[in-house]
């Protein structure tokens, strides 16, 4: 991954072009640089956007902190507040849409698996 950016509203973006205020699906990448497609997965943390400015940023820089060990598995990645949703889109790397929220989810417990997509390779 190359860099992640905590943005004000939305936290977590990383790889992909930001464009402020449109919606996800626009700026969710759906193929690599060679035009491979790529898979993601949705985690909620309940409750993330209601906690002390202090334990947000805390819960936040756990996250990053796994995110950052996944390199350049994980190509895009981000949190809306609003919805309390975690979005990561990853490398098609066997295993991987199971592997890394298992790991999230052991430095956030809270945060629950609700979907993967799992693109076929072309």
């Amino acid at each position: 991954m190359n860099d992640i950016r905590h943005r004000t509203g939305s936290a977590l973006e990383a790889g992909a072009e930001l464009l402020p205020n449109s919606p996800l699906w626009q700026r969710v990448p759906s193929r690599d640089e060679r035009g491979r497609p790529l898979s993601d997965f949705m985690m909620i943390i309940p409750g993330l956007a209601r906690r002390p400015a202090a334990q947000l940023r805390e819960t936040l820089a756990r996250i990053e902190g796994v995110l950052r060990r996944y390199g350049d598995t994980v190509v895009f990645a981000d949190v809306n507040l609003r919805l309390n949703v975690l979005w990561v889109t990853v490398r098609p790397v066997p295993g991987i849409c199971l592997e890394l929220p298992t790991v999230i989810k052991y430095y956030v417990p809270e945060a629950l698996l609700v979907a993967e997509r799992l693109r076929p390779r072309a």
